[in-house]
């Protein structure tokens, strides 16, 4: 069951959400949160990062993919196709404003070049998978994950999934950007048993440009649950010519020294291994000249964040 609260009249509204869209349930991870853990994607991000390692999960509906290395020109797609979206011509090309995601063409591509990410689920569906996991969740002192996209963007099935999760007594994680209404916060926190906390940029003006979105809703939305005490992990992604400069560094040390109840702050390092995605979804990729950082300009992000006296944690750090 979910409640919202309407602010202005103080009415509240209950209803039960079966069903939301999520692109991919990953088990046996160890990255996500303590132990070992199942998690959760959703689609659906307000935010477009420029190093996004999951472009496809930024709409709510289903994304098309085509993977021409996979192709095989057999021609089927586009004979099967009703909106006539599709022709060959050195591949399978296909005119994505007229395609409706009827995945009538996937049904066909037998080489697996045509995908569509996003699919709907029941919250039954779900923890039907995380169910089978429980004897890995005990052992290792794991639980689930919800990821995404953004999770908060469909808050009424992530409140039913944290409700099913908690009548199970399974550990849950909620992995954000912190970019939503502060009533979505109020409506899913008392649920959530850790949250990691994404820090993508402390400039507002810099952070529009790198994600799409300012950043003055992720800060205080952050501060807030800091303040009432939940236990977060802050992340920042370590993402060269972006974030990485000493004045960043330290803005963001500072900002994270000042919460109460932080768990500590993990550095991910960029990688480039998304630029595939973009290709398939025919979008262009804005960091094809960028490399991952090197181990020595992770050390040192480490050790600037350390000297505000925060734990820091990471790959070889």
């Amino acid at each position: 069951m979910y409640i919202f609260i309407d602010r202005l009249t103080h009415w509240e509204y209950i209803f039960i959400v079966e069903s939301g869209t999520i692109f991919d349930i990953k088990k046996y991870s160890i990255n996500d949160g303590p132990g070992i853990r199942t998690t959760v994607f959703f689609s659906g991000c307000p935010l477009s990062c420029w190093w996004c390692h999951n472009p496809e999960s930024q709409s709510l509906k289903p994304e098309f993919l085509y993977r021409q290395n996979r192709c095989l020109l057999c021609g089927a797609c586009a004979e099967t196709c009703p909106e006539g979206a599709i022709h060959l011509n050195g591949s399978a090309i296909t005119d994505r404003e007229k395609c409706v995601r009827c995945q009538t063409c996937v049904s066909v591509c037998y080489s697996g070049a045509r995908q569509f990410s996003g699919r709907e689920v029941t919250v039954d569906e779900v923890m039907a998978q995380v169910r089978r996991e429980i004897p890995f969740y005990d052992e290792s002192g794991g639980g689930v994950t919800f990821s995404g996209g953004e999770p908060l963007m469909q808050p009424a099935f992530l409140a039913e999934l944290l409700n099913a999760c908690r009548e199970q007594e399974i550990h849950t994680t909620v992995d954000t950007s912190g970019f939503a209404n502060w009533n979505v916060f109020e409506q899913i926190r008392g649920k959530v048993d850790l949250f990691l906390y994404d820090l993508k940029h402390m400039d507002s003006v810099r952070h529009r440009e790198v994600t799409g979105v300012p950043n003055e809703v992720t800060l205080e939305n952050l501060r807030k649950l800091a303040e009432r005490g939940h236990k977060i992990l802050g992340r920042i992604p370590l993402i060269p010519g972006i974030n990485d400069d000493e004045g960043n560094l330290s803005a963001s040390g500072r900002f994270l020294a000042s919460l109460p109840n932080l768990q500590g702050v993990e550095l991910m390092g960029y990688h480039d291994i998304a630029q595939a995605k973009y290709q398939a979804l025919g979008r262009e990729y804005k960091l094809s000249d960028t490399h991952p950082p090197t181990e020595e300009a992770m050390r040192h992000a480490a050790e600037v964040l350390r000297s505000y006296e925060l734990k820091v944690t990471g790959y070889k750090l």
